[in-house]
């Protein structure tokens, strides 16, 4: 809380005395308190009855004191309305609440409501007219004793007068609120076990307004509202009906799945999954993420691949190349498991054919529905608001080594490729070739080399590749904005539909962006064909190349 900002007692004494009525509702944990707040109430009720019914125990102080210490913190913290908290009968003597009020002022807690009942408690509507009452000096004794210890002289302390209750009669309830009132009590909470309000309000009328009059209208629902403010009651509490709502909710929904032995039903009858998320605050802590770790590089990735694939019908009719399994498992679960291994968790994947069959939990589907008449660069520009300040982009058909990822993350460069430099995998296929500034000397730790040119010409200007470009990239720093500067520009080509990632790659050379090369040699594949397929089943179990186990 500001330092500037008034304290939350304060904010409870300003609805005690009020010139007109207000009202409290019930909660009895973080969610509940804040689905209170965003409800507009301006104050919480923190109930008894509820705190321990939510752990399955009884309203007869069989939750410690702690435990409803600790619980009413967590609704402190997810709230910023003040709780008065339904403190039983102090749980113990004048020191036991002594104490009580050190850690609710602690946690911010507006006020405290003690019953003048004796340890350990029942709940007033379980047999109350059997049940004894403190004496009236002990009890205001205990009164005084929290008053002396609170340190926010704004700390509420409402006694709570259970006369009625008990049958003692209307006089026994007015003496014992004017001796509590004298005592320090802020306010007075008379309770009623009647189904009408007649009593309340005779209650009400005798006491004429001496301190702020509480109510809990549990049992005369039906009395109308304005009955009470015509009655000059101060706050209303509605004390126990966000549990109850629950309870019931939590019933059918059991019941019903039970039943149906499937969610089909229950879906869409109950809160998302992200509204949980909400209530929670998962938005505050991205939020929070991008402000205080700016410092931590977190890559994300866009992997493209909306295409079917060409030469490989006979696997496709039903999903997309990057669901192809190999070993067992699909070419994109293969990639995701990999960069999420890495640190690299914010996935977007581009599909387009057979997008409906993609089942890989943990990525950002994103959907090119243009995919049949466009090329990679159209796909890339569709996922283009995902490709932030250190990006990867990877074709999602990709088989590499865990080393290479390793390496492209470790790469000081605004704009990285990698090249495979093996002659085998050069003469494999004409497309993606690399020119670059010079050849891979492999006798040579971390060379730095820049690419020239991708064609899928092998003779560029007179010269032999240096390579093969394997449709892996990051960009991070100017490098991020210079490939986003280059593809907004793209786009307006007239036959942007048709470009490549290679015709991005040479359009950002053109510009005066240096793009750094990772050489590899060896150790990836991408599937082009059946026969692809075999060699894809021995690098998957690392029998490939370096016979090493895939990483």
């Amino acid at each position: 809380m500001n330092p500037q900002s008034p304290s939350r007692a304060k904010a409870l004494r300003t609805l005690l005395t009020s010139d007109q009525t207000e009202f409290l509702l019930e909660a009895h944990n973080g969610i509940s308190a804040r689905i209170a707040e965003e409800a507009g109430f301006k104050g919480i009720w923190g109930s008894g009855l509820t705190l321990s019914a939510q752990f399955g125990v009884r309203d007869n102080n069989e939750m410690s004191w702690t435990q409803i210490v600790d619980q009413l913190e967590s609704m402190s913290d997810a709230t910023s309305i003040p709780i008065l908290l339904d403190g039983d009968t102090g749980y113990g003597d004048f020191n036991n609440f002594r104490r009580l009020i050190r850690k609710l002022e602690q946690r911010q807690i507006g006020g405290v409501c003690i019953e003048d009942k004796l340890f350990p408690k029942t709940n007033s509507f379980i047999q109350g007219d059997r049940q004894p009452l403190a004496d009236v000096d002990e009890f205001c004794g205990k009164i005084q004793a929290g008053k002396d210890t609170q340190s926010d002289p704004d700390f509420c302390i409402v006694a709570r007068v259970e006369a009625l209750i008990a049958g003692w009669g209307m006089d026994e309830a007015l003496h014992r609120a004017d001796a509590y009132y004298r005592a320090g009590a802020d306010a007075i909470l008379i309770h009623s076990r009647k189904n009408n309000a007649d009593e309340i309000i005779e209650f009400a009328q005798r006491w004429n307004r001496r301190c702020p009059l509480i109510i809990v209208p549990t049992k005369y629902y039906s009395t109308p509202t304005e009955v009470f403010r015509r009655a000059g009651i101060s706050v209303v509490i509605w004390a126990n009906h966000q549990l109850r709502a629950s309870i019931a909710a939590m019933q059918d929904t059991a019941q019903q799945i039970f039943q149906s032995q499937s969610l089909v039903d229950s879906e869409g009858r109950i809160a998302t999954v992200n509204e949980v998320f909400r209530l929670q605050g998962a938005d505050e802590l991205l939020e929070a993420e991008k402000r205080y770790t700016t410092s931590v590089s977190r890559p994300s990735a866009v992997l493209l691949g909306a295409t079917r694939g060409d030469g490989l019908e006979a696997l496709t009719e039903d999903r997309p190349k990057m669901m192809i399994p190999v070993g067992g498992q699909p070419l994109l679960r293969r990639m995701a498991n990999k960069l999420k291994a890495r640190g690299v968790v914010d996935l977007h994947v581009v599909a387009g054919y057979r997008a409906d069959a993609i089942d890989v939990s943990g990525v950002n589907l994103i959907i090119n529905d243009q995919y049949d008449d466009t090329g990679e660069f159209a796909s890339l520009l569709s996922a283009l608001d995902q490709v932030g300040d250190d990006c990867l982009i990877l074709y999602a058909d990709l088989l590499v080594r865990g080393y290479i990822l390793d390496d492209l993350l470790d790469t000081q460069a605004d704009v990285v490729l990698v090249v495979d430099s093996a002659p085998s995998k050069r003469s494999s296929s004409a497309a993606d070739l690399a020119y670059c500034s010079r050849p891979d000397d492999r006798g040579m730790y971390r060379q730095t080399v820049e690419l020239n040119h991708i064609s899928a010409t092998s003779a560029w200007e007179g010269r032999a590749p240096d390579g093969r470009w394997i449709g892996a990239m990051r960009v991070s720093g100017d490098g991020a904005q210079a490939l986003q500067t280059a593809a907004h520009a793209m786009a307006q080509d007239p036959n942007a539909d048709q470009f490549g990632m290679p015709d991005l790659i040479n359009h950002m050379i053109d510009r005066g962006v240096t793009v750094q090369v990772l050489y590899i040699n060896g150790h990836w594949l991408d599937i082009n064909n059946i026969d692809d397929l075999q060699l894809a089943a021995e690098f998957a179990a690392g029998r490939r190349s370096t016979g090493q186990p895939e990483a």
